[in-house]
Order: structure tokens, then sequence, then C-alpha cells
């Protein structure tokens, strides 16, 4: 892993490139790097393409560089054009290239710009560290209607262009061979260090959701990505005790449908799987685009019903796969990282704030 270069995602291009036209607008020239804080407090330079005047307001360019990930917007340029506001609002607007949300289940709304919110708080703190007035943002990234129709967008209801993504504000390569052997050594270090039930998460949010609902120490946290089946294969050679996988049923409901290897290109949607188990539950309404839109339509008790009975078809899943080597826990969350429903062995987890 440590031969291969991390880049940055495009939401860390869309709040450098904000950031850079806003400084231009109070009168900055001769930009060619900006300074941006990252979700994790660490700061980075970001080289421009260009930062210049543009009428009354200021526009600033930068090219995504995803390093040596395999990312379908690496080299895309993402364009910030500001204008002063009256008002003390930052206003962001989808321009060219970038989508609009049409259908709820969503991290955004429908109407606004499918910018998500790390990025949005991004480019807000970014123009919020240089001014306190009011800015109109337009992102744009040339191309990016033609390039969102190889992705799940148009699916999703996301129109007109890309989404602005990013969690942590870095793209970290994922080249399958030495990603699994970074992964392989996660798991050498929890058991070096003596923990006895990992938690296997698919990334930032079930990280976050992990440790906002378990005491847990920081080895005992793993992140998998995508490399499901290899990481379960892996964690039966071990001597631990037990194994929770944490995560979005989005990710994990496919575990249950038999995908071991979760990559969106590599693997099913788990929306038509996830809608036949809510329906065969009584559960509706579930024509929904989107799993996140299927939990959130329903109402509170049938959401627990659905959540409950989802994580125990991932738990047996998971225990087939490791042939019942270890005990295995399985705790589904929403986006915001709430708690939608448990099954298996949980008491090697020690809960915080128990419902």
């Amino acid at each position: 892993m440590s031969d291969l270069r991390s880049g940055f995602t495009t939401g860390t291009c869309a709040a450098a490139a904000a950031k850079a036209a806003t400084l231009v607008l109070l009168g900055r020239e001769n930009l060619r790097e900006v300074d941006m804080a990252l979700p994790d407090g660490t700061r980075v330079g970001i080289p421009l393409i260009y930062a210049r005047e543009v009428g009354t307001g200021a526009e600033a360019a930068v090219r995504k560089d995803a390093g040596d990930d395999p990312d379908i917007t690496q080299g895309t340029t993402v364009i910030a054009r500001v204008a002063r506001l009256d008002t003390p609002e930052i206003r962001l607007i989808a321009g060219e290239g970038v989508g609009l949300v049409t259908k709820p289940g969503l991290t955004v709304p429908p109407g606004h710009p499918a910018i998500n919110p790390v990025p949005q708080r991004m480019i807000q703190e970014g123009i919020r560290e240089v001014t306190e007035k009011g800015v109109e943002v337009i992102l744009s990234i040339p191309g990016g209607k033609e390039l969102a129709g190889k992705t799940f967008n148009p699916r999703l209801g996301i129109v007109g262009g890309l989404s602005i993504l990013g969690t942590s504000g870095r793209v970290r390569p994922f080249s399958s061979p030495a990603l699994k052997v970074s992964l392989k050594c996660s798991l050498d270090v929890a058991a070096a260090c003596g923990i006895e039930a990992p938690v296997l998460v698919p990334g930032h949010i079930g990280e976050r959701a992990a440790r906002r609902h378990f005491q847990l120490r920081d080895e005992q946290l793993i992140e998998v990505s995508n490399e499901w089946g290899y990481m379960l294969d892996c964690a039966g050679s071990y001597r631990f005790q037990g194994l929770m996988v944490l995560g979005h049923p989005g990710k994990l409901g496919k575990l249950a449908m038999g995908e071991w290897d979760t990559h969106s290109s590599r693997s099913k949607s788990a929306v038509p799987w996830i809608s036949g188990l809510a329906r065969a539950l009584g559960n509706a309404p579930v024509d929904q685009q989107t799993v996140e839109g299927i939990f959130s339509a329903l109402a509170a008790a049938e959401r627990k019903k659905l959540g409950e009975a989802l994580a125990s078809e991932v738990c047996r899943a998971v225990t087939k796969r490791m042939r019942g080597s270890l005990q295995v826990g399985a705790v589904l969350v929403n986006m915001q990282g709430d708690w939608l429903g448990c099954a298996g062995e949980m008491g090697l987890w020690r809960r915080k704030n128990p419902s």
C-alpha cells in the first residue's frame, strides 16, 4: 500500500476551488495553491489550474488527482465561480456537469445539488476561513454529465452530472492486490494487540457509527473497503473469539445475497433484494431507489423489524462463510450512523447508551 500514491476527493477539489475563488474576490492575486483543512484536521496545499477575476466575481479551477486509485473522475477539472451576496449565507449551486438530486433517500434532499454533507462543510469552512460575508458558489465539472452516465447516478435520480463526494477528503488507492496486503496487516495488528473480537466496517460511515455505539480499542476497528470475502476468510485463521460486521445495509445487505466483493461495479444492487425482504415482512412502502430510502420510508416499528431481519440474514451469511469458526454479530446503521438493527452474538462488545 505504501507504494501507491493517494489523492484527493472531488469534495476537496471543490472546496479548494471555492476558497481560492473567494480569495481572488477579496483581492488576492497570483494564487498558485490554496491551503485546505481536511476533515481529520490535517492541512494540505491543493494546486490550482488558475484563479482569476471573472466580471464582478471570480473563478478558480482544480484538476482532480486521485493518486493511483482507478477513479472515474481522475483528471477532471472542478471549477468554482463565486459572487458576492447581500445576505450572509453561503449558497451552493450546481453548474455544468454537477448533478441535481431529484429523488428521496439520499443524504442530500431532492432539489439540491448533489454535493454530499462533508464536501458541503469543507466548502463552507474553507470560505469562512477568509470571509464572513455572503458568497454564491457555482460548482462545475466540464464533461461531468457524460461521466455520470457511467455511474449509479442516473438510477439514483441524480440528473445532469456527477456527485461531489468524499468523507475524509482523501482518495486512498484501492489497487486490489496492494489493498489486500494492507487489509490483512490490520488483522495482524489486531491479533498482536490482543484483540479478541474485531469489528469490520466498510468505511468511514461504519467507523464513525462503531465508535458512536460501542466502546472499542483503535486496533479493534478494521476497515474492509469492499473486500469482505477476502477479509472474512483471513479472519478465520486467527484466534479471535468473535467478529462483528457493522455498516450500512446498502453494503452489508449484499453479503446476505452472497456478494462478497461489494464494489458497485462488481456486485448487484441490494435494493431489489431488500425490497423483497421488506415485502415478505409485510412492510410498505418499499418502492424506493435506494436502500436508505427503503428504511427512511418505514415507520419506526417497521424499520426496526426490517433492520433486525436483514441483520439476521447478514449474520447467517457471514457465519456460513466462516464455517461457524467464530461467534458473529451484525449491526446495521443508516447514513447518519443511527442504529437500524442487530443480530447474532453481541455480548462480546460493550454498547454505549444501548437502546
